[in-house]
């Protein structure tokens, strides 16, 4: 017993010091300078920072675009987490560049933000959380006199976000369909789907229930409408279903 209550006096003590020394670091932390408009003028820090975005959007999407994910993705949240991971690689980026450049009190600002946006915003998608948590360093370079910064990783979002939603992802599920077609209707819908420049990433077939699910990415946005037309034209009657679409 008296072993059990020095271990929480202990432990008790040690987070106290801990805390403690945590505020003191807080408050000998100098405040970030900002560089005002003169930052455009610092030709190297602008180079390097644009290398170590480039950088972090390359290695992340080798680990986005790993051939296993692929395979194992099945959903069009797993297919669509690839651009999540990229997107996310960079910001990380963005942080450790406004850490090293301008102090660890930047690092306690973005701690506070990310906390807030955790467990204070709440978004349909991952993706949009990314794009929420991109656009709060933006304005907190802005706000901290960084100018140079925000309208670099501005740019550089920009043309990011525009390359990775160069093409839209879909899960198309055809369901109602007779067990024995399932097979061939399957086989008749992606013959369509391939004769619109879709590229099919995953098919999953139940004949159980009827249904085939297909996830696929094309470059047009109203792709599925203009499939409806094809669909009944061009696939037998026997192989026709009822089509639920839906794009990420």
């Amino acid at each position: 017993m008296k072993l059990k209550w020095l271990v929480l006096f202990s432990l008790f003590f040690a987070h106290e010091a801990m805390a403690q020394q945590m505020q003191d670091m807080i408050l000998q932390t100098e405040p970030p300078s900002g560089e005002g408009w003169r930052g455009f003028t610092d030709l190297t820090f602008l180079m390097n920072a644009s290398l170590n975005l480039l950088l972090a959007a390359v290695l992340g999407a080798i680990i986005a675009y790993h051939p296993r994910h692929k395979v194992t993705a099945d959903t069009l949240e797993e297919i669509e987490a690839s651009q999540i991971y990229i997107l996310y690689a960079v910001i990380g980026s963005i942080c450790g560049i406004l850490v090293i450049q301008y102090g660890m009190g930047v690092g306690f600002v973005l701690f506070g933000i990310g906390a807030l946006i955790r467990f204070r915003t709440v978004l349909r998608s991952a993706s949009l959380t990314g794009r929420l948590i991109f656009v709060t360093l933006i304005g907190l370079s802005a706000g901290l006199d960084l100018p140079h910064v925000a309208i670099l990783v501005t740019v550089f979002g920009f043309l990011l976000i525009y390359l990775l939603d160069a093409h839209y992802t879909f899960r198309i599920e055809v369901r109602a369909l007779n067990p024995e077609c399932v097979v061939g209707a399957a086989a008749a819908y992606r013959e369509v789907l391939e004769q619109q420049d879709c590229r099919i990433i995953s098919v999953r077939k139940n004949p159980e229930r009827g249904r085939v699910r297909f996830i696929l990415r094309s470059s047009n946005a109203d792709i599925c409408k203009n499939l409806e037309d094809l669909w009944e034209t061009k696939i037998h009657e026997s192989y026709r279903g009822s089509v639920d679409w839906e794009i990420a």
